[in-house]
């Protein structure tokens, strides 16, 4: 479920090479979720490792993501007495 989400958003990342020749790649449908590198291969790693934090920070807050789903077993969050 995690890698099918994080591999369909790296599917929609647009790449680009900056004036300076580093390489850019962003997730236009997840704001601030961006990399750059030296080359293109180091600037997708890095793109695909903001994207696992980014993914992370939002399902430990519990922030709703749009094409992801956690499947909770609600009787586990019930305390026994």
């Amino acid at each position: 479920m995690i890698n099918e989400f994080i591999e369909k958003k790296l599917k929609e990342a647009k790449y680009k090479i900056l004036k300076n020749g580093f390489y850019f790649a962003e997730i236009p449908s997840i704001k601030g979720v961006w990399a750059d590198s030296h080359n293109l291969e180091d600037c997708r790693k890095e793109l695909k490792e903001v994207l696992e934090d980014w993914l992370l920070l939002n399902v430990r807050n519990r922030n709703r993501i749009p094409g992801f789903g956690l499947k909770v077993d609600r009787r586990e969050l019930v305390k026994h007495a």
